[in-house]
C-alpha cells in the first residue's frame, strides 16, 4: 500500500496531538497531522499490507547548501514506531523529474538527485536499517520525454551511483482533459482509443525504457511501477466505467509478463480512477477487477502465447490451489471469440450494460456491496467442454482447479 504523490513532497509533519495549524511553515505546502498518519497505519494493519511512501523534500528540509536533511523523516518514523505500525519501504521523494513542480526545486537535476541519495541511503542504514529503499521512481506520461527534465538513465548514470532495492518508475498512458485536450495528438487520450492495441500496448514501452536503464546500472534488481492509473491528472470520466478495466486488467497481465514484481495503482479512492467512488464508497469495475485478480491469479507466471490482436489471453497459477491454473482472456472486438481451455472450467464472466458504464456484471449479475457493507460472494459458472466463447467487448477469468500443471506446485 503507498501513501505518497506530489502532496508529499512539501508536506510537514506535525508532531504533536495539536489540531492542523492553519499554515504550513515556511518551506512546506501542506500539514499531516499524527491523527491523520496514525489513520494511515490503522488502515495498513486492517488490511495486512506493507506501507510504502516517501518524505518531503522541500525547501523546509534543506540545510545552508541546499542539501536534504531528515529533519521531518526522522520523527515521522519515530512516531510510525511509536503506535506499532512499520513503513516497509520508501522513495526518497516522489517523481524526481518534475522536482519543480513537485517540490518547488527549480533547476533539480541528477547530480542533486544522485546527493541526496546519498545523504539518505545514509540515514536509513543508521535510523532504519530494515526500510527498503525504491528509486528513482521518475514518471512518464504517454512515452513522451518531460522537457528539460532528467531521466532515469541521468538519475542512475550520475555519481555517486544511487542504490536502491527495488527499481521504480511511474507510469500513465496518456494526461486527462483537465490537462490536455483529447485531440492532442502527443498526449491526449479519447474514450474512442481505449481498446485500440496502440493504446494498450504503451505500457509495453515505458516498462522496456525502464527495464534497459535497470539492466544497465542495477542488474538483478527488482522492477516496480509504483504509480499508474488511466491518465495523469485525475484521469478522464471514463476511467470510472467498465472501457478502463481492459486496460487496467491488460496492464497488469503484461507486466506480470515481463517481470515487474508490484504495481501500485492510483488511487483507492480520489478521482475519476479511484477504484472506489470517493462519496458514496461505492466499488468501481475496476475494484471488483482488482479482486478477481487478486483471488484467482497467483504470482507464478504461465506461457500463454503471444498477444493476438483483440483477444489478449494470459495465464498463470491458480492462487493457493496446487496444480491449477488461471486464465485471464480478453476480447476488446464486436465479435466472440473462441479459446480452448481444459476442463473442468469456472468461469468469471465480466461484462456490462455498456462500455461507459460504471455498473460491473459478472455472469450477468450485477456487482455491488451487500446491506452489510460486505464483499459479496463471487460465484462462478461451470464451463461445459473445452471452448470458450468469450463474448464481444468482455472478460473473461478462467479458473482450471484440476489442470495439474507442474509448474503450479
Amino acid at each position: 500500500m503507498r501513501v505518497s504523490g506530489t502532496w508529499a513532497n512539501s508536506v510537514y509533519f506535525q508532531n504533536d496531538d495539536a489540531p492542523a495549524a492553519a499554515n504550513a511553515p515556511e518551506g512546506y505546502n501542506g500539514i499531516l497531522t499524527r491523527a491523520e498518519w496514525h489513520r494511515v497505519i490503522d488502515f495498513a494493519k486492517a488490511v495486512d499490507a506493507r506501507l510504502v511512501t516517501s518524505f518531503t523534500v522541500s525547501a523546509g528540509v534543506r540545510d545552508a547548501a541546499g542539501v536534504w536533511t531528515p529533519v521531518q523523516a526522522q520523527p515521522l518514523l519515530e512516531y510510525t514506531r511509536s503506535i506499532g505500525g512499520a513503513i516497509f519501504a520508501a522513495e526518497l521523494f516522489n517523481e524526481p523529474n518534475l522536482a519543480s513542480f513537485g517540490a518547488g526545486l527549480k533547476g533539480y537535476d541528477a547530480a542533486a538527485f544522485s546527493r541526496d541519495s546519498a545523504v539518505f541511503r545514509g540515514f536509513v542504514v543508521k535510523a532504519a536499517p530494515a526500510l527498503k529503499i525504491v528509486g528513482p521512481g521518475d514518471v512518464s506520461t504517454a512515452n513522451a520525454p518531460m522537457p528539460g527534465a532528467p531521466t532515469a538513465e541521468d538519475f542512475l548514470a550520475a555519481q555517486p551511483q544511487p542504490q536502491s532495492d527495488y527499481f521504480s518508475y511511474h507510469f500513465y498512458p496518456g494526461v486527462s482533459q483537465r490537462c490536455a485536450p483529447p485531440d492532442n495528438a502527443q498526449v491526449g487520450i479519447s474514450r474512442d482509443q481505449a481498446l485500440t492495441e496502440s493504446w494498450l500496448a504503451r505500457t509495453d514501452l515505458a516498462f522496456e525504457t525502464h527495464k534497459a536503464v535497470r539492466d544497465r546500472h542495477a542488474p538483478g534488481v527488482p522492477i516496480w511501477l509504483t504509480e499508474t492509473a488511466q491518465a495523469a491528472c485525475g484521469g478522464s470520466p471514463w476511467a470510472a466505467t467498465f472501457i478502463d478495466t481492459f486496460r487496467y486488467l491488460d496492464q497488469m497481465g503484461r507486466l506480470a509478463k515481463d517481470g515487474v514484481s508490484v504495481i501500485f495503482h492510483n488511487t483507492l479512492a480520489a478521482s475519476e480512477y479511484g477504484l472506489i467512488d470517493s462519496t458514496a464508497f461505492e466499488p468501481r469495475p475496476n475494484y471488483w477487477a482488482a479482486l478477481l485478480w487478486r483471488r484467482l491469479m497467483g504470482p507464478q507466471v504461465l506461457d500463454a502465447g503471444a498477444i493476438r490482436s483483440g483477444l489478449h489471453v494470459y495465464a498463470q497459477c491458480l492462487r493457493d490451489r496446487a496444480g491449477g491454473v488461471s486464465v485471464l482472456a480478453i476480447n476488446t472486438t464486436k465479435q466472440a471469440a473462441a479459446l480452448q481451455v481444459g476442463s473442468p472450467a469456472e468461469v468469471y464472466a465480466l461484462s456490462s450494460l455498456s462500455l461507459t458504464s460504471g455498473i460491473l456484471l459478472l455472469n450477468g449479475n450485477r456487482l455491488t456491496m451487500g446491506s452489510d457493507e460486505r464483499v459479496p460472494e463471487l460465484h462462478a459458472q461451470r464451463m461445459q467442454g473445452t471452448t470458450l466463447m468469450v463474448a464481444p467487448e468482455s472478460i473473461d477469468f478462467v479458473a482450471l482447479p484440476q489442470a495439474k500443471n507442474p509448474n503450479c506446485k
